[in-house]
């Protein structure tokens, strides 16, 4: 009778948790939603006006300008952006108020003025710092206030994306790589489904490609993949330390966050005027969709992975992730075309494999191929994870992310994302 007494209690103290979670995970994916179409829809405005109006990139500086002084005087220099809300969820750090808005609003300015930067990395502050005040007005304490964190983060990730699936898991592999916060299965999931659902509703699309000319599965196009999923490794590596050597550089060489943002806006002006294309401003959604019906350039990848650094070390806010998206699906694009298979096929397999290796969550980026690709070619994408993962070594987008298992061996190592420029 006591077995059974406990047994029931234990069943109705589950059945509350869960439908707590999915009292607060629906709410999260309301809010958090309305927010990210708010957020789509400017950033498409911004696009459309830059298009329309070249001559919005030489106000550049001046966006910076205000950038600067927002984050300066506001945040008062505490400008740890994602890195801030991993490191609230692994290690309690607060999460300011004001990190919501800020990168709301700075995000907005770059793309209006052709930096070079992302919208999804943006959309996980905007949706962290969002659901982090939510847990405070509903008062919840640490641990449930670090899952809310983690459905805010899902929610803001699939309003853009238009990936449910993938963006509920990316929020609990990407802080510790190796152990998964299982704890927060159900209230991202319910997050991610409901933003994606209001996103729907307001007739945001999600991001899908169709795929063409994927080979068998026989040994001499498996070889071709294995050497394109080895280079996706050391590309997402590279990126990863240019992204971080131009933040320490700028720093170093020009201590005034002002005068630096101003020079940083002055360097993508000049590049942008000397190669003769407006590709590399924004978050070059459209390059990326250009690789799949149309044509790129060969070095496509490269001048992106520049033009980002130069923006974001500057100190001008935004993602990293559309810019890995980007130089993954060119880099691909580039290498099917040089050895002759399907250009977009090839894109495909670029895109994941340097998604797996800047992010260090091959989970996600196996449910982001099946969600933006479909079936097609899965087990060339389940390949290219699995090296790129392996080989793409310590790097990583996030320092505050942290590696608990070897890549190598199953041997617990507990590190941080191995960033530092010497």
């Amino acid at each position: 009778m006591r077995r059974a007494l406990a047994y029931a209690k234990h069943l109705l103290d589950n059945i509350v948790t869960f439908m707590k979670w999915i009292v607060l995970g629906v709410g999260t994916g309301v809010i958090v939603g309305l927010v990210g179409v708010s957020f789509y829809k400017i950033l498409k405005v911004c696009g459309e006006l830059r298009e329309e109006n070249s001559w919005l990139l030489f106000f550049l500086p001046i966006g910076g300008l205000v950038i600067a002084f927002l984050y300066r005087y506001w945040m008062k220099c505490q400008d740890k952006g994602t890195n801030l809300v991993l490191a609230a969820i692994a290690s309690g750090e607060e999460i300011t108020p004001k990190l919501a808005p800020l990168i709301y609003v700075a995000t907005v300015i770059t793309h209006l003025f052709g930096g070079s930067a992302g919208r999804e990395g943006a959309a996980f502050q905007i949706g962290g710092g969002i659901a982090n005040m939510l847990g405070r007005f509903l008062k919840l304490d640490d641990s449930d206030r670090h899952t809310i964190i983690m459905c805010g983060m899902s929610a803001g990730f699939a309003a853009l994306f238009g990936t449910p699936m993938a963006a509920a898991i990316f929020a609990m592999e990407i802080i510790s790589v190796g152990v998964m916060y299982y704890g927060a299965l159900v209230p991202c999931v319910v997050a991610s489904y409901v933003s994606v659902t209001i996103a729907g509703h307001f007739e945001i699309p999600p991001v899908r490609f169709s795929l063409s000319g994927v080979p068998g599965y026989t040994l001499f196009p498996v070889g071709k993949i294995l050497i394109l999923a080895c280079l996706c490794a050391a590309i997402s590596g590279l990126f990863c330390y240019l992204l971080h050597w131009s933040g320490k550089y700028y720093r170093t060489c020009i201590s005034n966050p002002f005068l630096r943002i101003v020079v940083g806006a002055g360097l993508v002006i000049i590049l942008t005027l000397v190669l003769g294309t407006r590709d590399y401003n924004g978050d070059g959604m459209e390059v990326i969709t250009r690789c799949f019906t149309g044509e790129v350039g060969y070095t496509a990848f490269f001048w992106k992975m520049i033009f980002t650094a130069l923006t974001l070390g500057a100190g001008f806010k935004g993602g990293e992730i559309v810019p890995s998206l980007f130089v993954g699906a060119t880099f691909g694009y580039s290498y099917g075309a040089l050895i002759g298979f399907s250009p977009s096929f090839t894109a495909a397999v670029g895109m994941i494999g340097v998604f797996c290796g800047v992010t260090n969550c091959p989970i996600t980026s196996l449910l982001l191929a099946f969600e933006v690709f479909g079936y097609k070619g899965a087990s060339y994408m389940a390949l290219t994870v699995a090296i790129s993962y392996m080989l793409s070594g310590y790097y990583g987008l996030y320092d505050s992310q942290k590696i608990m298992y070897s890549k190598m061996k199953t041997s617990y190592v507990n590190r941080r994302i191995n960033n530092k420029v010497q």
